[in-house]
């Protein structure tokens, strides 16, 4: 997320009034960018990495953990730097949706040689020591996904109330406080998808079923008809916006290679959603679920009883079957054109604007299917722009679509070229582990492209592996589609020698070990093809070192080796001695557990069921000791 400008932000009734506005102009502004910038050609490959924190507090005495409402604080002194020296500076901090919560980058982005796999770890925890730095006695940073006890009682610093008859979110549990301060787009975003949607966002996650685990999970069901008895209700935006997720960014040389980036990384979406899991608790209770997902899906969805398909068409145009935030619904690439098997909902109008514009059938119903959604956050200042020059217009729409994968256009008037983003990581607990998967998925991109191998599967099998993946033990236990044979007749000798010939189907459910790790004369594995790749690269002795490093990691993580972070958590919580087996995270749980993540982070411990010691071996200047290991690696 960009450095956000201050504006004036218009009511749900004024938006609505000019959502039309903004489709319309939105889409002559990515006509006329389409047009300078379709046959632009030559970008290198670069690439980041964004990885989001949250603060929270330790209250030793009373052995409590909170969150800490300081992200504009903090912020603003991180933002200083940037101000003075904005080519110079080796992070960029951003805000995100919580007040507790902020975004770190690099202050560059990565480029094509593989030493700058050695820095990114590096990059990761100096972003975490300067955020340190300004931290409060007591206070710590984390890269946690879901922090265990958000909406229960007494979990921020300063203390906080909901205001369940008032305000912007009107939540049973998350009080408006908690929304970061600094800019209104996120008050506004979360007052309009109420206002939108025509009451509050409902999430309900079903309880992690122990034997003493009361139904009622607790009295929400007495307030609100969207509680289900048997599931952990939630009310607000900021229960899934305020989770922190890993998100990578690539450039790519032109439109084409942006287009089949795109395409090619979806299938694997699902696959590190499972990978990463690790977000097993919510408002204080263990969930049947390891990740975010579904949670942040129904936190933004402002679809109308209408659009849900619960009411007949009235007042809107269209039955939408996902929510704004969730998988996406059509590959863009000519190669995965066949695999579009779902029915894609788009806007006719939009669609032939752009047909006659000159732009292709599938880019064409990708973005008429965006523009299906209204605006939900418009300012006073950005309402009338030169179509030409500016592209707030289009931005507003694509930027609200949060999907598994978001491709992106140039920037009007900039060296920026085609990107897109990975969006489905869940954060890992350690720079170790989030380097690790942040390289592992880089790595993944070269190999496809370099072997023009395809990963292509239907859209409906992507969208069955997303929810597969979020459930209990997926990682360990769960199935996935996934395509048998990689080649195409692109691909070269080196990819042919380690793929084995596959049978006459063109995919089947394949648990996460074989995928990543490949099953013998059947598949060859994800890691095993950024082997091959790599034995034909002049890679010299201390980036094979990192990089063989953080491919065990993740071997070991799919063979089962290495919990999720979502198991281990899970496992913390159940095992622990005030655990009475009733499926509740109280706060002397929540403290304990949350202290032991910050020993691991500190490299104060080790956890060798999470992140084996020897594991962690690229010795670095002011690498915590316990996250060094003998200069002498056996990779």
């Amino acid at each position: 997320m960009g450095l956000l400008t201050e504006g004036s932000p218009l009511s749900w009734e004024e938006t609505k009034k000019l959502s039309e506005h903004v489709r319309e102009h939105g889409i002559i502004q990515f006509i006329n960018l389409y047009k300078r910038l379709w046959d632009r050609q030559g970008d290198v490959l670069k690439w980041g990495d964004e990885v989001e924190y949250m603060i929270v507090k330790f209250d030793d005495a009373n052995k409590k953990a909170r969150v800490s409402l300081r992200a504009e604080q903090i912020l603003n002194a991180l933002n200083e730097k940037e101000l003075k020296d904005p080519t110079g500076v080796k992070s960029l901090w951003r805000p995100e949706y919580g007040a507790y919560m902020i975004e770190g980058t690099p202050g560059a982005p990565y480029g094509g040689l593989l030493a700058h796999f050695n820095i990114v770890e590096a990059n990761m925890k100096f972003r975490r020591d300067e955020a340190a730095e300004l931290l409060q006695a007591g206070e710590v940073l984390m890269s946690l996904t879901s922090f265990p006890r958000l909406g229960c009682p007494d979990f921020t610093v300063p203390p906080t109330t909901p205001t369940p008859d008032r305000g912007a979110t009107r939540s049973l549990f998350f009080p408006d406080e908690v929304i970061y301060p600094g800019h209104p787009r996120f008050k506004t975003l979360s007052r309009n998808i109420r206002e939108r949607r025509g009451e509050k966002v409902a999430i309900n996650l079903p309880i992690f079923p122990d034997e003493n685990t009361k139904i009622p999970v607790d009295e929400s069901y007495k307030h609100s008809d969207a509680a289900k008895p048997d599931h952990v209700y939630m009310d607000a935006m900021g229960f899934g916006m305020g989770c922190c997720c890993l998100q990578l960014t690539f450039q790519a040389c032109n439109i084409t290679e942006a287009r089949t980036l795109y395409d090619q990384l979806t299938p694997l979406c699902p696959i590190m959603l499972a990978l990463t899991a690790a977000s097993p608790v919510h408002r204080g209770f263990l969930t049947d679920v390891d990740c975010r997902w579904n949670v942040i899906s129904s936190s933004v969805d402002c679809r109308t009883a209408e659009e849900r398909g619960l009411q007949p068409l009235k007042n809107n145009k269209f039955v939408i079957n996902k929510s704004r935030y969730d998988s996406i619904d059509s590959y863009l690439s000519v190669c995965g054109e066949p695999y579009n098997d779902v029915p894609l909902i788009y806007d006719p109008k939009v669609y032939q604007q752009l047909r006659d514009a000159g732009i292709d059938h599938l880019l064409a119903q990708h973005v008429a299917h965006l523009f299906i959604r209204d605006s939900v956050s418009i300012f006073s200042e950005k309402v009338h722009q030169n179509d030409e020059q500016d592209t707030d217009h289009f931005e507003n729409i694509q930027s609200t679509n949060w999907q598994t994968m978001r491709f992106k256009p140039p920037p009007p008037n900039s060296t920026i070229g085609w990107r897109v983003e990975f969006r489905p990581c869940e954060v890992q607990l350690t720079d170790f582990e989030n380097a690790a998967i942040v390289c592992f998925v880089v790595l993944l991109t070269r190999v496809i492209l370099s072997y023009q191998l395809n990963l292509l599967i239907p859209i409906s099998k992507v969208d069955e592996n997303m929810q597969n993946a979020q459930k209990r033990n997926a990682c360990r236990t769960g199935k996935f589609w996934f395509r048998k044979n990689l080649l195409t007749c692109d691909s070269p000798p080196e990819a042919s020698k380690c793929c084995p010939k596959s049978g006459s189907e063109l995919y089947e459910q394949m648990t996460i070990d074989q995928i990543i790790n490949g099953m013998d004369g059947q598949f060859p594995g994800l890691i095993p093809l950024i082997k091959s790749y790599l034995s034909g690269m002049d890679v010299d002795a201390d980036t094979h070192c990192t990089i063989q490093q953080y491919l065990k990691f993740i071997q070991r993580r799919a063979s089962g080796q290495l919990n999720t972070t979502a198991t281990w958590i899970r496992n913390f919580v159940t095992s622990h001695p005030d655990y009475k087996k009733d499926s509740i995270v109280s706060d002397s749980i929540n403290y304990d557990l949350l202290k032991t993540v910050h020993k691991l982070q500190q490299g104060e411990i080790v956890c060798p069921d999470l992140v084996d010691e020897l594991e962690t071996s690229k010795t670095k200047e002011n690498v915590p000791d316990a996250y060094k290991t003998s200069e002498n690696c056996n990779c």
